[in-house]
């Protein structure tokens, strides 16, 4: 399927009553249910907007002309919007009917109570390579954040959805963020009154043609009262920035050698400084580490965590400070999930923080890093000696900037 124009168009489904939200629907429709301080929709047209797309189709029902005097158009995020209203009880079938002209032949489905961070470009590419109508993003939920409902082949094809969560063996959550082909629609012909995961996705899956785009990052949602909290946090998020320890912060021993004590941690020019102007920016700075030397007996966690907390407060002492701290002990062969190249800290850090990857800068000085930043979907800078590590900083605060330019 090379050579497909990349879809413009974002579809957002948001007509429901929203009762699990008890009495904040009571008075406006879930898409505008404030999450720290500003409607949610908000937070989901911004994001829209920044990955490249350019109109958006709302599908509405419950209390549909406050969502549309609240968008009004569209500009204030410098998208063109349109919608689509009809019964607040319609089926997610129904209003696709309903809205058939107004789609593009191939466009972004989303949620209205879903927020994720998109890397739309690598959806794109996977989606591109496979001759497909269909693909969705499916949470790993390796966390157990919620329950799973879908099952994936080895090669990353749904072959189970489960809209009951009860079936055994699933793993994972589809949550929207779908790319879809206009002609997915003609399964509807029959009876569009349907969910879209019995009226579409179940006669793809049965064909073997809805792919799936399995991440690792977090999704944040609107769905239930409990996940509030937590997706304000996400979203009012703030800039940070992760970095690798030796190499990095301080001088790297010699292969096969670790820090064992204070008395061996020497900095590394400017850290302290950089640290310091980070804190300064606003940022929240973690530090992941592989500590193999754990592993084989060169020293003990109690011996490394008391090396963190010198390190930890000489930082305070210079003016800035460390948010949080992720180490794997594990020796280079014991095939765990967090030893960078593999990304589990990076993720860990992301669970604990609510952090946005895809706008937290790695800073790392060897492939291992690249490649973890890369598989947490982090851009990512490595220290190479041939930059000051003010001059990283300035890098990074520069660009986070420039994101946050964005409408």
């Amino acid at each position: 399927m090379a050579g497909l124009a990349r879809p413009r168009q974002a579809v957002i489904v948001a007509g429901g009553r929203g009762t699990r939200l008890g009495a904040l629907t009571a008075d406006r429709p879930k898409p505008l249910v404030e999450v720290g301080g500003r409607p949610f929709l908000d937070a989901l047209l911004r994001s829209v907007a920044d990955r490249g797309f350019e109109r958006v189709l709302l599908l509405l029902g419950y209390r549909a002309e406050m969502v549309v005097d609240y968008v009004a158009g569209g500009r204030r995020w410098g998208l063109s919007i349109d919608h689509v209203a009809t019964d607040p009880d319609d089926e997610t079938g129904t209003r696709f009917v309903a809205a058939a002209d107004r789609l593009d032949d191939r466009f972004l489905f989303l949620y209205g109570d879903n927020l994720w961070p998109m890397p739309f470009e690598r959806m794109w590419q996977r989606f591109t390579e496979h001759d497909v109508p269909a693909m969705v993003t499916v949470y790993a939920n390796r966390d157990g954040y919620t329950r799973s409902n879908v099952r994936l082949d080895d090669a990353g094809f749904v072959v189970r959805y489960d809209a009951s969560r009860s079936e055994a063996g699933l793993a994972g959550v589809e949550i929207g963020y779908a790319i879809l082909e206009r002609s997915v629609l003609d399964h509807l012909a029959d009876d569009p009154d349907r969910p879209l995961q019995s009226a579409i996705y179940a006669p793809l899956i049965a064909q073997r043609r809805l792919l799936a785009f399995l991440t690792e990052h977090r999704y944040y949602s609107v769905g239930k009262p409990e996940r509030l909290p937590i997706t304000a946090a996400y979203i009012a998020g703030g800039p940070a920035v992760i970095l690798d320890r030796d190499g990095v912060l301080n001088e790297r021993m010699p292969r096969a050698t670790y820090v064992r004590s204070w008395d061996e941690f020497r900095w590394k020019p400017g850290v302290l400084d950089g640290l310091r102007t980070f804190r300064e920016a606003g940022f929240r700075t973690f530090v992941v580490s592989n500590q193999a030397g754990v592993a084989r007996g060169a020293l003990t966690m109690g011996e490394l965590a008391a090396i963190h907390d010198r390190m930890c407060r000489e930082v305070g002492a210079a003016g800035g400070r460390i948010d949080g701290i992720y180490v794997c002990p594990h020796d280079w062969d014991e095939g765990c999930a967090c030893r960078k190249p593999a990304p589990g800290m990076l993720l860990q850090a992301q669970r604990d923080h609510q952090l946005d990857l895809t706008r937290t800068t790695f800073i790392g000085d060897d492939e291992r890093d690249a490649q973890a930043a890369d598989a947490a979907g982090a851009p990512s800078i490595l220290v190479d000696g041939t930059l000051p590590f003010a001059d990283i900083v300035d890098r990074v605060i520069t660009k986070r900037l420039q994101q946050e330019e964005v409408p």
